[in-house]
């Protein structure tokens, strides 16, 4: 794997970047919810982003179960059912997310984002969504300075 300048040099402006990507190891297109600075970062640390991964599921709390919810919405106090099934929801997505990553070599997962989404009063999803890496070299030892504007 090599990194973009290699050997600890400095990059000073695009087209440096430009003349070392030509370089760059092609290993095809992979999808990928990072930012370019946060792909370059993870790159010049020794990573290789393998995919975009995801993982959902869809949960119905049964006519039942909500209509109990509901009733107890009307008191004081945590809906027990309504929090246990958003805990495992949101497990099983996580669990998704990882088979998915472990499928393309994956040694972790960065930038998860978990998203919950109600689809009615009775089902809500839940989505998590990374960015599958594998770790292919050391770092580069380059310091980075980063501006935030």
């Amino acid at each position: 794997m090599a990194f973009l300048g290699g050997n600890n040099n400095q990059l000073t402006g695009m087209g440096e970047i430009e003349e070392e990507l030509k370089h760059f190891p092609r290993t095809g297109a992979a999808t990928s919810n990072l930012s370019a600075m946060d792909f370059w970062l993870l790159v010049d640390s020794g990573y290789q982003p393998l995919g975009f991964v995801l993982g959902n599921s869809v949960m119905s709390m049964g006519i039942s179960g909500g209509i109990a919810t509901a009733f107890k919405g009307l008191q004081r106090g945590e809906l027990k059912q309504l929090t246990q099934l958003m805990y495992a929801a949101r497990e099983l997505s996580l669990q998704r997310m990882k088979a998915e990553a472990d499928a393309l070599g994956a040694d972790s997962i960065v930038n998860v984002q978990v998203e919950i989404i109600h689809r009615s009063e009775e089902i809500m999803e839940v989505v998590a969504t990374g960015t599958a890496v594998r770790k292919v070299s050391d770092p580069s030892g380059r310091q980075v300075t980063l501006q935030v504007k």
